[in-house]
């Protein structure tokens, strides 16, 4: 028998861990990442009471894995447009939550006499919330639906990017061991820049490509396709000097753009779900439980600055943005855990080797408390921020429901700050993308030519073919005709606008001149320069009718998955009055209201809610009349309080007993009997005994000595010691053998 390899029976162990460990955390109602955790204590290497891992090496590298497939996941849910619209109040709330979160995080480092950078990695891990746990707590508790819980979720959208920052500026703070703000800020701008050059060049590529190979992608090719893209992007990020995870996850963001991002999700899962298991595992195989009691205190403060400090500053945060009392306070008890990326910074301290040997088991044990206090901290939240508001002041609950309707007023930003924020997104976009071209360009187009005195003129004509487009776009692009109008009607800004566009000029003639230098001296350079003018000015109208094509086929890729939803959504504008809201709910097949017509469901009585919109496929109904009914998979929009809409949507995931106890009666199963001596049926047909008719079962075997006929003719004739199959309703079946052995008497039941 050949030898196994030590990493199929680590696997192996794994994995059976883990199926015994979340099975019980399902029993239990909690996460499953706690029982991933508890998993990998049980089999690592400080238990005794399993068999332990023996090939570390192998499983780190699967860890690794992991992380990248959950970076890859979560890109695929983050899409950079949805951080566009997550609003200001998400914003605000994430950065005074997580900001003041990752100071209070160091400072208790700091108190505790720890190294510079495990207090920065610890301030780190402390500030990121769990999405996957705070998403699981709220379906489970059926608050999804709930005006908070919109908020918490778009906060955690500004969470992840801030995550990405965050690994980011700690990276390179450890690895130069000092604070320099010039390090950090050149760190920021190569992530913004490759952020740009990679979220661009992605879109404008990907969709189209995808759109050609649509009619041949089947689930198979998708996962194929996707998890190349994924990889190749964790290759590009590291030779960019990034972190793989970060590659992960900007790959993810990319194809969230796309009109196959439902389809890849699908495809992506199962080995998402299997590798994200590995990753747990492998953290809590981390777990010193000696280390644990000699780090209780840190572990402890750590939790308490999670149950108590961060929910205080992202309340703060709500307030601030303008939420009610109650709608802040249930906001920030929501974000009282940490979840994926703080492993992932906890693991890049260790990866670099600049964080101490036990801020990793302190993470992990942090996570598994506050795993565990999740669902009770958010299940508490509303009958505490009840009770802040029977107690605050009432002069301060009138100042501060003041302050929340007057920042709820939509302000139009001035024409000036729109125009100026139009050239900053222009000027730092197309200038992205020129100094690519021009760096692509020098490394890859140079060396094609053998050294000779044309070498240099035919890489920075070809250099310049590709940039004029975006020379273009930098130079003469302009916004919504309307600002210039309204701002040049204004002699105050007269001066200013002019000047901002004579630099917009300026810089792409320093861009040109950039492309010459790398090549040409001074002088011959100035002469450049001055002929790419000259020979761009009649060119011009043809350069942009090319560039108006380049800029088309973007924005038709950017919004190509949501312009029908954003078509139907326009078409679905309801008004909500006062504090209720819309929420939308798929029907389950289980659902009491299914085959019901609107007005004999009651709802309206019961709960207190209307349904305005019913999506049934590519139809949508507005305001459908009180005769319609609803099917399955149906989706309903919903107007009502939160209250409301809570006592409804457990209403829609209440089971029909009734349904349920018809389908079991119903249910069809497949039975059979012996024909003994002197049985009534011997003798007859299958037609003339009437068994269809008695018991509403169909004869679809007989077995006479060894012959076995299937589906056998209506009149074959029964004969003693023939073995009858039939197929039927369970209960009729059961009834009909009842009274034939009575009145038969004849028959044997196997």
């Amino acid at each position: 028998m050949g030898h196994l390899s030590e990493l199929i029976i680590d696997l192996a162990l794994i994995l059976g861990s883990a199926a015994v460990t979340t099975i019980l955390c399902k029993i239990l109602k909690q996460p499953v990442v706690l029982g991933y955790i508890v998993a990998g204590l049980l089999v690592g290497p400080h238990s005794n009471f399993f068999p332990t891992i023996a090939e570390h090496e192998g499983i780190n590298t699967w860890a690794e894995i992991g992380v990248i497939f959950m970076l890859f996941g979560l890109g695929l849910e983050f899409s950079f447009k949805k951080l566009l619209k997550v609003g200001n109040v998400a914003l605000i709330t994430a950065l005074i939550g997580s900001g003041m979160t990752f100071f209070m995080g160091y400072n208790v480092g700091v108190i505790l006499g720890w190294e510079s950078t495990d207090s920065l990695f610890l301030g780190g891990i402390l500030c990121i919330s769990s999405t996957m746990i705070i998403f699981r707590a709220y379906s489970d508790s059926g608050l999804i639906s709930q005006k908070f819980a919109g908020i918490v979720l778009g906060e955690l959208v500004i969470e992840d990017l801030i995550a990405v920052v965050l690994m980011v500026i700690l990276s390179t703070v450890s690895i130069s061991r000092s604070f320099q703000g010039l390090e950090m800020l050149g760190s920021i701008v190569k992530l913004v820049f490759f952020l740009i050059l990679w979220f661009v060049s992605g879109i404008f590529f990907l969709p189209t490509i995808i759109k050609r190979l649509k009619k041949h992608l089947n689930e198979e090719l998708l996962l194929i396709i996707s998890l190349a893209l994924c990889f190749l992007m964790v290759i590009l990020s590291s030779q960019a000097g990034f972190s793989p995870a970060l590659g992960a996850f900007i790959m993810g963001s990319i194809l969230a753009e796309t009109p196959v991002v439902e389809k890849i999700e699908h495809a992506v899962l199962s080995v998402k779900n299997l590798f994200g298991a590995v990753f747990f595992v492998s953290v809590g195989m981390l777990l010193d439980p000696k280390m644990l009691i000699q780090y209780a205190l840190p572990i402890g403060v750590s939790v308490l600055v999670l149950l108590i400090w961060k929910p205080l500053f992202a309340t703060i945060g709500a307030l601030v943005a303008g939420q009610p009392i109650k709608v802040a306070v249930q906001s920030g008890m929501s974000l009282s855990q940490i979840g994926e990326f703080s492993f992932i910074i906890a693991a890049l301290g260790t990866t670099l080797k600049v964080t101490s040997d036990f801020l990793y088991p302190i993470a992990v044990a942090v996570s598994v408390i506050t795993t565990f206090t999740t669902p009770y901290m958010i299940g508490f939240s509303g009958k505490f921020s009840d009770w802040i508001s029977t107690k605050i002041p009432e002069k301060w609950a009138q100042k501060l429901n003041q302050y929340s309707l007057g920042t709820q007023q939509v302000k139009q930003a001035s024409d000036w700050k729109r125009i100026l924020r139009f050239y900053l997104i222009n000027t730092v976009i197309f200038s992205v993308i020129i100094i690519s071209i021009i760096f692509l360009s020098n490394r890859f187009l140079f060396p094609l030519f053998d050294e000779n005195r044309w070498q240099n003129v035919i890489v920075v004509g070809i250099t310049l073919i590709f940039s004029f487009p975006f020379l273009y776009a930098l130079s003469f692009r302009r916004g919504p005709s309307e600002l210039y109008v309204n701002i040049w009607s204004k002699p105050i800004y007269r001066g200013p606008l002019v000047a901002l566009m004579f630099s917009r000029l300026l810089l792409a003639l320093f861009f040109i001149g950039f492309i010459f230098s790398f090549h040409f001296s001074t002088f011959y350079t100035f002469l450049g320069v001055l002929a790419t003018v000259l020979i761009y000015l009649p060119q011009r109208y043809r350069i942009k009718l090319f560039y108006k094509k380049i800029e088309s086929r973007f924005l038709l890729n950017l919004n190509d998955r949501e312009r029908r939803e954003l078509e139907k959504a326009e078409e679905q504008q309801v008004l909500a009055p006062w504090d209720a809201h819309l929420a939308k709910f798929t029907i389950d097949s289980n659902s009491p209201i299914i085959g019901i017509p609107l007005h004999s469901t009651k709802i309206r009585e019961q709960f207190g809610v209307n349904i305005v919109i019913i999506e049934r496929g590519e139809k949508t109904m507005n305001i459908p009349s009180r005769n319609e009914m609803i099917f399955p998979n149906d989706v309903v929009s919903v107007i009502g309080t939160d209250e409301q809409l809570a006592q409804f949507e457990a209403y829609l995931n209440k089971i029909d007993e009734t349904k349920e106890r018809t389908k079991e009666t119903n249910s069809v199963g497949l039975h059979s009997f012996t024909l003994l001596d002197n049985c009534t049926l011997v003798g007859q047909s299958i037609r003339t005994s009437k068994i269809r008719e008695r018991c509403n079962g169909i004869v679809v075997g007989l077995e006479r000595d060894e012959n076995r006929i299937v589906n056998p003719e209506p009149e074959t004739v029964f004969q003693t010691g023939d073995i009858i199959w039939l197929v039927g309703i369970n209960k009729r079946i059961h009834i009909f053998l009842k009274e034939a052995l009575q009145t038969e008497g004849a028959i044997q039941i196997d």
